[in-house]
């Protein structure tokens, strides 16, 4: 309930206190408004990917499904990044700081929850 809502805020406020503009190297294959600095659909999709699959994997009872369900969301989280240079819109430093920072904040989220399911 927490982690993409506020992982949003965080994203808009980093872009809108970064301001860096969008590469205009190639042709894009996607037109989009905002600033680029860090890439929203690659931190979003690390809090969400990541978030869901730490969920998932904890309720998965062998090691194999857990390791498969979290590769799946690494894999997703890494398309999704990727494909955002691919169109032209976001330099790859862009990429790499959402991943990263919605890396960081997936992980935040999951261990606040366990530490509030164990005081709960």
């Amino acid at each position: 309930l927490v982690s993409l809502p506020g992982g949003l805020l965080v994203n808009t406020l980093l872009k809108d206190a970064f301001g860096r503009p969008r590469p205009d190297l190639v042709a894009r294959l996607a037109e989009v408004q905002t600033a680029s600095f860090p890439s929203g659909h690659a931190m979003l999709s690390a809090i969400g990917f990541l978030t869901l699959g730490a969920l998932l994997a904890a309720g998965a009872r062998r090691r194999r499904h857990r390791a498969y369900i979290l590769t799946m969301a690494a894999l997703l989280t890494l398309l999704v990044g990727a494909s955002r240079v691919w169109l032209g819109v976001h330099w790859p430093t862009d990429v790499l700081a959402g991943w990263c920072l919605g890396a960081a904040w997936a992980m935040a989220c999951w261990l606040a929850l366990r530490k509030w399911r164990g005081a709960a």
